[in-house]
């Protein structure tokens, strides 16, 4: 089971565009940590593992158990994990895949929907003008 954590988490911190750095930061350990962890070297503890499955946003279940290849296989289902993206200056840049997947172009109307329970979506209403 640990080289499916160890694979799962390179490939979900790579996904996500974060450094080793960046994820010892926000899960409060050091990068050597995290390398020990990708490389199957030692494994996170629980608590650890909760705080990482709740920033690549995937239940531990997948976390601990499910292959790279099952993690990547829900875009033939038509779900998709675009990866994280930051707000600046008040604004937020899509991934380019998400552009492209879902035909996005500049002008483009697009509904923003939220529950605090659920989260957040986005939809495509056409154009504006």
């Amino acid at each position: 089971m640990s080289i499916k954590i160890s694979e799962n988490l390179r490939t979900l911190r790579v996904r996500e565009r974060y450094s080793m750095e960046d994820v010892a930061e926000i899960i409060g350990v050091s990068r050597q940590s995290v390398a020990k962890w990708e490389s199957g070297e030692s494994l996170p503890d629980i608590e650890k593992c909760v705080k990482l499955a709740k920033l690549y946003k995937v239940t531990l279940d997948v976390l601990v158990s499910e292959t790279v290849d099952e993690l990547e296989s829900d875009e033939e289902n038509g779900k998709y994990c675009f990866g994280v993206t930051k707000i600046i200056d008040g604004r937020v840049e899509l991934p380019e895949k998400a552009k492209q997947v879902f035909e996005l172009d500049e002008g483009d109307a697009l509904l923003f929907l939220g529950d605090k329970k659920k989260g957040m979506a986005l939809v495509k209403c056409g154009r504006l003008f």
